[in-house]
């Protein structure tokens, strides 16, 4: 299972850390993937200044927007380089 955090703390939220939430869960239904993977609200990510702040499973925080996040999300499940 794979898990996305995303920030919505202050920076986050004010970037449009629900908008990135609400894109992912879209595009997690329209490829099936809800058995997958799981996307959590987090506080703080310890990133501000990459805000939105998304991070997959332990691993590195990425700074993501709506507009990304489809190229995001297949990166991710191409086990490429998510940037």
């Amino acid at each position: 299972m794979i898990t996305i955090q995303v920030c919505i703390g202050s920076a986050c939220h004010l970037k449009g850390s629900y908008n990135v939430i609400n894109k992912l869960q879209e595009l997690i239904k329209e490829k099936k993937l809800e058995q997958k993977i799981t996307v959590k609200a987090a506080f703080c990510l310890g990133q501000c200044t990459k805000a939105v702040s998304v991070k997959v499973n332990e691993g590195d925080v990425h700074s993501l927007n709506e507009e990304r996040v489809e190229v995001f999300l297949d990166a991710l499940l191409a086990g490429g380089n998510v940037q």
